[in-house]
């Protein structure tokens, strides 16, 4: 301890990298929670927690250097910015994809499907009456720029949502096919 006492900004600076990673952690954790990553979710927490302790401690223990109360709250305010950066290149998690495409030259749906999406298609009827194509697709959240690109690329009076989907764990097991709902025999 006698080094940081020489060193006082050092320790401001742990404090500082501390709260980033911890603050950070938290985001991330908080976005995984929603998506239903329960165990990651949980261990980033632990992680967060034995972080915050330390850096929260020494603050507590030097209440007399205002500048450690401030590295603090400013890596708080730098780890919600660094956290949100994190995930948004993690991009965790599957979005839907809802397209309207009211050009059925276009054909929106062959195309995407030539280019390897999953689309099921909706037909539908405009403000007007006239037809539309509604599609939803959905894809991992760091493949939706692409999608998106194609979609403007495809059909630039297209408009398109995004809503997040919720990834069950664990997966749901297929659907029973007709013929075996019926079948006196089980097949495993």
């Amino acid at each position: 301890m006698e080094f940081l006492d020489a060193y006082p900004w050092l320790l401001a600076f742990a404090i500082f990298l501390a709260r980033v990673a911890d603050v950070s952690l938290g985001t991330v954790r908080t976005i995984l929670v929603f998506r239903s990553h329960r165990v990651l979710a949980a261990t980033i927490g632990f992680v967060e927690v034995l972080i915050w302790l330390a850096a929260a401690g020494q603050v507590f223990k030097n209440l007399d250097a205002w500048y450690l109360a401030v590295a603090y709250a400013g890596g708080f305010a730098v780890g919600n910015a660094v956290g949100i950066w994190l995930e948004s290149k993690l991009a965790i998690g599957s979005e839907l994809v809802r397209a309207i495409s009211r050009n059925p030259e276009v054909e929106l749906a062959t195309r995407l499907r030539q280019a390897g999406y999953s689309v099921t298609e909706i037909p539908g009827k405009g403000d007007r009456g006239e037809p539309v194509e509604v599609l939803l697709v959905v894809e991992r959240r760091r493949k939706v720029p692409a999608l998106l690109g194609l979609i403007t690329a495809s059909d630039p009076g297209a408009v398109w949502t995004i809503h997040d989907v919720k990834d069950p764990t664990p997966r749901p097991r297929a659907l029973p096919q007709p013929d075996e709902l019926h079948s006196p025999i089980k097949r495993k």
